[in-house]
């Protein structure tokens, strides 16, 4: 949700009307007419045609045979950049595919993306239940997934409480934690333990665990690897976990500082 209290003197209204026009198109499946999308977006209808038409030229809306536009694939190629620049260079990715090979369990890069938190890689393992919404670019439940926790254990207590009083704390599950005092005593715990985790807080029956890659004074440079697994395994192999984990954290890291 864009805040208005934010909005720049030097706004190109034209470019914040078409991303708004690309971004309604996006949230639709079947698709929209010009019609459906002025409406939608607030605008005329001659002012969205004139949008769509150029977002069509530059490839990033399609024109379907019924009249209604759907999703460009100029839009695949941008995604495949932020997955490229988001996971780093080859050899982290390298890292990240090994740990998944070698434990079966899917594996996750995060870190800061703008003050939020986000993952940046994805590596997928075939003893791990599917996670739809894991994937590069997702920001959203830090307080109920092991990764997001693992960052927020790198701010102080303050900045915590702010972060989840500005993103707030949704109920992904029954077991989901949604209050900073619940998160609070978690995040420490976690810390005695030398990983953070999450039983059934983000997705019921799967088990969450990370530990942190890269400290660094700048919060948007540090970074943490999660693994995603069955619940019950994480209650029997919470030991080998962790020491996986930290294998593997070590790897990506030493990775990192040889292409940096």
């Amino acid at each position: 949700m864009r805040d208005p209290l934010a909005e720049p003197s030097d706004l190109i209204r034209s470019v914040s009307r078409a991303l708004r026009v690309l971004e309604s198109v996006g949230r639709a499946s079947k698709g929209l007419t010009v019609k459906q999308i002025a409406r939608r977006c607030e605008l005329t209808v001659a002012t969205t045609y004139h949008l769509v038409r150029t977002l069509a030229y530059e490839g990033y809306v399609i024109r379907r045979e019924d009249g209604t536009y759907i999703v460009g694939l100029e839009i695949a190629d941008r995604y495949r950049e932020l997955v490229t620049a988001f996971r780093g260079p080859a050899p982290v990715g390298e890292c990240l595919r090994r740990a998944a090979l070698d434990t079966g369990y899917s594996h996750y890069l995060g870190r800061f993306v703008g003050g939020q938190v986000a993952i940046t890689a994805v590596a997928e393992g075939h003893r791990s239940p599917y996670l739809e919404d894991l994937v590069p670019g997702f920001d959203e439940g830090a307080h109920a997934t092991a990764l997001g926790k693992a960052l927020l254990a790198t701010l102080t207590v303050e900045q915590r409480f702010r972060y989840l009083r500005d993103y707030g704390m949704r109920p992904f599950t029954s077991a989901t934690l949604t209050t900073p005092e619940a998160l609070e005593a978690d995040v420490v715990a976690g810390d005695r333990r030398g990983m953070q985790l999450e039983l059934g807080q983000f997705r019921q029956g799967v088990a969450c665990a990370a530990v942190l890659v890269t400290p660094d004074k700048d919060m948007e440079r540090r970074v943490v690897l999660a693994c995603a697994l069955p619940a019950g395994e994480m209650m029997t192999s919470a030991r080998v976990v962790r020491a996986k984990l930290l294998t593997a954290a070590r790897a990506i890291a030493d990775a990192a500082a040889a292409e940096g």
